[in-house]
């Protein structure tokens, strides 16, 4: 998914802190410990305050694609599956499954009793009705490749106009057999399907209120969800408080009243809130403050790995971007390890490859397998430089801009690598700050040289990366094209066979490293502070800090 992290204007500090954080109706928001110097820890109510970076692009599990979408979706939705702090699957809305031999049908067996937050039953009819939404053409999502694993999925998603949409949804497979039984039918053996759909565009949504208002996902007043808090406050741009779920099935172990995510554009004012005690935990950090706390080791910083990637994307479509020799100097004049130790400070690891650490491979890990698929030199960037520009009958490389959504820390790595660039291949280039929507909508539209990237595997499986950049791809921003990775990636998803589909990833990522549709920066860490009041807490490896099993002392 989109790694956010976006924030913005730090004149917003003085407002927050005089303001005491008022919302536009006048009232202050929630406060569940309370932290001030000198005083007291009092509990009220049990609410965990936290800063989200962005207003939700889309809260339907449907329409969604950033994290800023995801980290509500994921505290009031849940799929059939659910993932435990170190990784493993568990049961959740499903209570038992089961797979056919040949590991191309699914059966999955419904809790009995489920309720949605309005009270309405959540049968299993919610589900076949959620995936065929998702993959209905008219619905536009950009996550339906992700349902492409189900028989028929890419056909009714793919349909021209004009194309019979009913007979095409008919042959998806996906089906309710009864209240409590979801049959899934493959289109090929896919060995970890059954993590894909812990993702929130496999979530249910109620079919009832699909149908009766399309726009229920806009407004608190009307969204229904089936997780453990439920949405009851929406200040469009400054807002969103959520409630504990008295109709959730485990809602026995929530410990907490709610969550209340104040929307900071700025990682520098959520770290000022947090020192004066409005915000008990919060992510993204400061980058001098990461460096500071995990050097000293402080008791409220965590830290932990990360399943994402930061990269710039190049417009491969945009000349003199689409040779390959000029990507690749880009590539080789950026000093990675500097970027990591001055300016992320976060205990990142430089990339020389896509994929991140924290992957299994047939032996040991699939990064450190893959070990370093390039090499930074300034001198061969100078060379492949100067033929490339040659090759493009240019003396010299045109200004150009590189863009980057709002956030400080993205801005610093912005200014390093436009230093590098200066400094050693004598490029000038211009920064732009966008908001994140704004970059992503011109990203989908190819507007735009080159671009920060960051991406959190979906599931903890190579491919969560690599059939990013396949020809025509949804995320495919560069608009590259290789019929060899092409080929070796479709090979990879058409087979259980662990080793062959490892093989094939591991040259598909040789070929992606060879062109550089994408230039990798580092592999991200997961900083984070949380008072030491709250505990439960937990980071997965592809997911922001989980709250769902928090507590209060």
């Amino acid at each position: 998914m989109r790694k956010l992290k976006v924030m913005a204007l730090f004149l917003v500090v003085v407002t927050l802190l005089l303001s005491g954080c008022f919302n536009n109706s006048g009232t202050s928001e929630p406060t569940g410990t309370k932290d001030k110097p000198g005083g007291n820890n009092e509990v009220t109510e049990k609410i965990i305050r936290t800063n989200s970076g962005s207003e939700p692009g889309s809260l339907h599990p449907g329409k969604a694609e950033g994290s800023h979408d995801s980290w509500i979706l994921d505290h009031t939705f849940v799929g059939l599956i659910k993932k435990t702090a170190e990784g493993k699957i568990v049961p959740g809305m499903a209570d038992t499954w089961e797979q056919s031999d040949d590991s191309l049908t699914w059966t999955f067996h419904l809790k009995e009793g489920l309720k949605w937050s309005n009270g309405d039953p959540l049968t299993a009819t919610d589900f076949e009705y959620a995936w065929k939404h998702v993959l209905n053409p008219e619905t536009a999502s950009v996550y339906a490749y992700q349902l492409y694993y189900l028989e028929g999925g890419q056909e009714y998603n793919a349909a021209e106009e004009g194309a019979d949409l009913k007979a095409l949804e008919d042959k998806v497979g996906v089906k309710a057999i009864n209240n409590t039984t979801l049959e899934v039918k493959l289109a090929q053996p896919t060995p970890y399907f059954l993590e894909v759909t812990s993702h929130f565009t496999y979530y249910p949504i109620n079919k009832k209120v699909q149908e009766e208002n399309p726009d229920w996902y806009k407004e608190a007043a009307t969204f229904v969800s089936n997780g453990a808090f439920k949405l009851t406050q929406w200040n469009h741009k400054e807002n969103i408080k959520l409630e504990k779920n008295e109709n959730y099935f485990a809602k026995d172990e929530i410990k907490l009243d709610g969550l209340f995510f104040t929307l900071i554009e700025d990682e520098n004012t959520a770290w000022q809130m947090y020192q004066s005690g409005e915000l008990d935990l919060v992510y993204p950090l400061p980058q001098d403050v990461t460096g500071k706390l995990m050097a000293e080791k402080d008791p409220i910083f965590h830290n932990g790995p990360d399943l994402s990637l930061y990269y710039l994307n190049i417009n491969t479509k945009e000349k003199p971007f689409n040779n390959v020799k000029i990507r690749k100097a880009l590539s080789l004049a950026i000093d990675r390890q500097t970027i990591v130790e001055h300016v992320a400070q976060g205990g990142q690891k430089p990339a020389y490859g896509i994929v991140p650490p924290g992957i299994l491979d047939t032996k040991g890990d699939f990064q450190e397998n893959s070990g370093d698929l390039f090499k930074e030199d300034v001198e061969e960037a100078k060379k492949l430089l100067a033929e490339g520009l040659a090759e493009e009958g240019l003396d010299k490389l045109p200004p150009f801009v590189y863009t980057y959504n709002t956030l400080e820390a993205h801005k610093k790595i912005a200014e390093a690598v436009q230093e590098m660039w200066r400094k050693n291949l004598g490029i000038e280039i211009t920064l732009e700050n966008v908001e994140f929507q704004v970059k992503l909508d011109r990203e989908k539209a190819g507007d735009f040289a080159v671009s920060r990237g960051g991406w959190i595997g979906d599931y903890v499986d190579p491919m969560t990366f690599l059939d990013l950049w396949i020809t025509d791809g949804p995320e495919n921003n560069s608009q590259w094209s290789n019929k060899e990775y092409d080929r070796l990636i479709a090979e990879a998803k058409s087979t259980m066979d662990t080793a062959k589909r490892m093989k094939a990833m591991h040259e598909a990522e040789k070929i992606a490293i060879e062109e550089f549709p994408v230039i990798p920066i580092y592999f991200y860490t997961k900083p984070y502070v949380v008072r030491e009041t709250v505990t439960g807490v937990y980071a997965p490896i592809n997911r922001y800090p989980q709250m769902e099993l928090a507590d209060i002392q």
